[in-house]
This record gives C-alpha cells, sequence and structure tokens, in this order.
C-alpha cells in the first residue's frame, strides 16, 4: 500500500470511529508501528489529526465536521460536569443564550427552573427541551437548519441575536487555541457566535479537554473575550494556567 492511501484510510477511519491507534493500524495495515506514527505526525502538521498518546483524534475542519449523535455519545461524563458547573455561574442572570452543541444542551438541562428565565438559542433540541419549563421562555433564533447540528444558521439568527442584549452566553466551539483563539468548521456558524457574543454582557466557554489547542476553519472570538472557561480535569494545570493568563478563569471539574 502506498504511503498516500495509507494516510488517507488512517484519516478515514479518525473521523469515523473518533480516534485511531497506533497498534491496531499498524496490524491493520502491516507495517511497522513507527510508519503510522510517520504517518499521525504528516497529518497532524497538515492540522487534519491532534495526536495523542498512542494513537491520534481527528480534527474539525472546512471538510469534516462531527453530528450531533456522535457528540452526544462521546465523553458523556467529563461534559454532565462541565454543564453543571457550568450552570452554577449564572447568578442573577435573567436572559441566557445557549449555543448550539450537546453540552451547551446539557448546561440548559441543568439550569434552575425555580424562578423566570429567558432562553435564546439556535438550537433546536435545546429549544423544545426549554420549552417544556413553565418559568422559561424560549426565543428561537430563525433561519435555516442545519441536519447536522439540529441548530439555525443565516443573516435571520444573526439579525435577531443583534437586536437583543443578553446577559450571559454559554458558548463552545470545534477548537480553541491561544493563538488562534476560538473557532469552528463553518463561517455560517461562526457568524451566529461571533453575534452572540457581541450581544452579549458576559461569555462563558464551555469544552472538554480535546478542544484545547486545536484550531479549525473560522474564527469567532478570541480567549480574552470570556470571562470563565469550563472544562475537564484532563487539561493540565499548567496548560490551565497559560489560558487564564489571557484573562478568563479557567476551571477544571
Amino acid at each position: 500500500m502506498q504511503a498516500e492511501d495509507r494516510k488517507r484510510r488512517i484519516l478515514a477511519r479518525a473521523r469515523a470511529d473518533g480516534k485511531v491507534d497506533v497498534m491496531a493500524m499498524a496490524v491493520e495495515f502491516g507495517v511497522a508501528p513507527e510508519t503510522v506514527r510517520r504517518d499521525l505526525k504528516t497529518l497532524g502538521e497538515h492540522g487534519l489529526l491532534r495526536r495523542t498518546h498512542g494513537g491520534a483524534l481527528p480534527v474539525e475542519s472546512a471538510g469534516f465536521e462531527t453530528g450531533l449523535a456522535f457528540r452526544a455519545a462521546s465523553m458523556v461524563p467529563e461534559k454532565q460536569r462541565i454543564a453543571r458547573a457550568a450552570a452554577e455561574r449564572l447568578d442573577e442572570a435573567e436572559t441566557v443564550f445557549i449555543d448550539e452543541g450537546f453540552t451547551p444542551h446539557l448546561i440548559a438541562e441543568n439550569l434552575p427552573t425555580s424562578r423566570p428565565l429567558t432562553v435564546v438559542t439556535a438550537s433546536l433540541p435545546t429549544a423544545a427541551a426549554m420549552s417544556e419549563q413553565p418559568s422559561c421562555t424560549v426565543l428561537l433564533l430563525g433561519g435555516r437548519v442545519r441536519g447536522r447540528t439540529k441548530a439555525t444558521v443565516d443573516h435571520w439568527a444573526i439579525r435577531m441575536l443583534s437586536e437583543l442584549v443578553i446577559d450571559l452566553a454559554y458558548i463552545g466551539a470545534n477548537g480553541i487555541s491561544r493563538e488562534h483563539g476560538l473557532t469552528t468548521p463553518d463561517p455560517v456558524v461562526s457568524a451566529v457566535k461571533a453575534q452572540a457574543i457581541q450581544s452579549s454582557r458576559r461569555k462563558v466557554f464551555v469544552g472538554v479537554h480535546t478542544k484545547f489547542g486545536v484550531a479549525s476553519f473560522s474564527r469567532f472570538a478570541t480567549v480574552s473575550d470570556f470571562e470563565a472557561i469550563i472544562t475537564d480535569t484532563t487539561l493540565s494545570p499548567t496548560e490551565a494556567h497559560r489560558y487564564a493568563l489571557l484573562g478568563p478563569k479557567v476551571i477544571r471539574v
């Protein structure tokens, strides 16, 4: 098998399974583990994979993005802890923006129902779940629905957000890095997130450790835009401190 064909198959496997293992790929292709490691290094240099101990994870890009179903089955305990910690930062906010994605959806489920709350969201699943709460008023942003994430985008959503002043925004991303800020593969999604940040007084980023050090295609914010970053404890204290130096409080749960 030619090296380029092998790398294409490794990348396809990573995107299908959510990760690849060096030893498993070496057995499958009948090559030495070091050959697979070189392939992973090359794919990593091209921004397509992110190396981990013993393997690699796919990086979401303009040509690849995971769907909501995959996200709902990946690192669920970590995302649940992050969601609970994020909901605790509601404080006195009366209006909240909930971003699209699985972790923001979990935040919505953890918000208190004992007092009135207005939730603005582009996420159809989040809007449906929160509308069942009598104390909650839900504003669903209009626009084109993306089938992959079940969320609305385009100029209708952006226009609605531009006319609002929101107390607190819970924001997710496909990647966050100190160099490139917060990024997502699709520019239309990026535009909605950017407007939500502009329209909100307070901003909190939520994401698991695999998001860190990753840069996707379209940038919509800088790290310093956020009052807090909430992630899991696999992000090292040293790396958390580096992000904290840019302004936000970094919370590992």
